[in-house]
């Protein structure tokens, strides 16, 4: 399974994964050829494109020799391409789009019995892909969508085409998987969803997202609670209220900018301008003064000038994000930005992008240094640290606020699990995460942790790995934006 793209088509992936487990598929060894290929594609970024072909291309002398040998094709991209993926790659045996997942097994039993490629591309959600199996990554820590699909109409965007209108879970069944998962182990949930603060709308309920936060404040055993991505649209104040007032609710909220300068958000069609947002982050930082915000921000958008730039400058420095995602503008067919006059020459774009990086660089590692000499509590988790495997004695995890910590660990049984909790010291700060250079003070051993010990059939006494708010491919060093739909929002 190859994901690309955003935190929903993670959580796709999981319930593809599960599915496929269902129908008697089981994990290829590593280092084996592989039965059966899925890739679950992103179309938000032009690069997409060209790295799905390519490594189809790749992909086709293993398929060559090693018959019965199966390609899949799902996502954004597949939704967007269609039957154009079997034109350029007629080895691909299956396509099938955002919004009929759980048909996968029967495409892949009918393209196996017919001999031929089978395209299936459904036009509306069939299946909440919440209701499907899951077969997750992790044992203690977990996304559950609370809804589908976007009603905004972003120029820069095509995710509204590719995955729908919104649709919204109901609370109850929202709360009865999270319930469920807890039960499993599971420590910290995030709540997903395209624009997860519009949660509500469908079913009438303009405080469903604010209320949603306060149940699962009342959930026993839930310790950490995440949402991506919303919109500074539908941002309340009852939201913050129940950010700040819900224990089990972090201090940490990725709201996506896109642009400071109120004339290229009217471009745009951002329903806010830099005054609104602005006004959120005081709020925020008000009710929660120790929160970390993240963005996302597109940098040369048509008819981007040098003085809609430094607007976007000066919102980034009064914001002092944590850490900022961040695009150089991606031409997309079929969205009206593509249309418009005042596309920008890649030099431009490119020493925008790196003014960008360099001021929000600065950003970071200054507010990372604010936390040197503070004990943090962080949840040891599995992939965050890339170098965790080759650096013996060390573990990473991510902080209430998401920050990357890491750390060093005792050998034994006594070190920490994925999924405990650990309380260190910072002495060592960057702009991409933190550091304690002594072992924790004190580690809290959690069911999360038992669960993945029993998943792992061990009782974890190597270093750990972690992953506290999944991402895809998030770098240590600067970070570049994340491609997919949550990060369009």
């Amino acid at each position: 399974m190859r994901t690309y793209g955003c935190q929903m088509n993670v959580h796709d992936s999981e319930r593809l994964s599960g599915l496929l487990e269902d129908a008697g598929y089981v994990r290829a060894a590593e280092g084996s050829t592989p039965d059966l290929v899925v890739f679950n594609t992103c179309a938000v970024r032009e690069n997409a494109d060209n790295r799905l072909y390519g490594n189809l291309g790749h992909l086709r002398p293993a398929k060559d020799s090693h018959p019965g040998m199966q390609i899949a094709v799902g996502g954004c991209l597949a939704q967007k391409d269609r039957g154009e993926i079997v034109r350029r790659a007629p080895w691909v045996d299956v396509v099938f789009g955002t919004h009929n997942i759980d048909s996968l097994p029967a495409l892949l039993e009918r393209s196996r019995i017919e001999r031929e490629a089978q395209v299936e591309i459904k036009e509306a959600l069939e299946t909440f892909p919440s209701t499907l199996p899951s077969r997750r990554d992790s044992s203690y820590s977990a996304w559950v969508a609370i809804s589908v699909g976007c009603n905004n109409t972003c120029t820069f965007c095509i995710v509204p085409a590719l995955r729908g209108k919104e649709r919204d879970r109901r609370p109850g069944d929202v709360l009865a998987e999270v319930r469920a998962l807890v039960a499993d182990g599971v420590t910290e949930v995030t709540l997903l969803g395209q624009n997860v603060n519009a949660y509500g709308v469908e079913f009438g309920d303009r405080q469903a997202f604010a209320k949603l936060l306060r149940a699962c404040g009342e959930i026993e055993g839930l310790e950490r609670v995440r949402f991506t991505s919303p919109h500074p649209r539908d941002f309340t104040d009852d939201v913050i209220e129940a950010m700040a007032e819900t224990p089990n609710v972090m201090p940490q909220l990725h709201m996506p900018l896109q642009s400071g300068s109120s004339r290229i958000l009217k471009a745009m069609r951002r329903s806010y301008r830099q005054e609104r947002f602005l006004s959120i982050v005081h709020k925020v930082r008000e009710a929660m003064p120790e929160a970390a915000l993240t963005t996302d921000i597109i940098v040369g958008f048509p008819g981007e000038t040098e003085e809609d730039f430094a607007e976007t400058l000066h919102v980034v420095e009064q914001s002092r994000f944590a850490q900022a995602f961040t695009f150089q503008y991606s031409k997309r067919p079929g969205t009206p930005a593509a249309e418009l006059d005042g596309q920008l020459p890649k030099e431009v774009v490119q020493q925008r992008y790196e003014r960008l990086i360099e001021l929000q660089n600065r950003i970071s590692l200054e507010e990372n240094q604010r936390l040197l000499g503070r004990a943090v509590e962080v949840l040891v988790a599995e992939g965050a640290g890339r170098k965790d495997r080759e650096t013996p004695g060390r573990a990473s995890g991510r902080a209430p606020d998401n920050r990357l910590v890491h750390f060093p660990v005792p050998e034994g049984p006594e070190a920490p699990r994925p999924g405990d909790l650990a309380t260190v010291t910072v002495s060592y700060a960057a702009p991409h995460h933190l550091v304690a250079e002594q072992p924790p003070t004190e580690v809290r051993r959690t069911r999360a942790g038992e669960a993945w010990a029993a998943r792992n059939g061990q009782a974890a006494t190597g270093p750990g790995v972690l992953l506290g708010m999944p991402t895809v491919g998030a770098p240590e060093s600067q970070p570049a934006a994340q491609d997919g739909c949550c990060s369009a929002s």
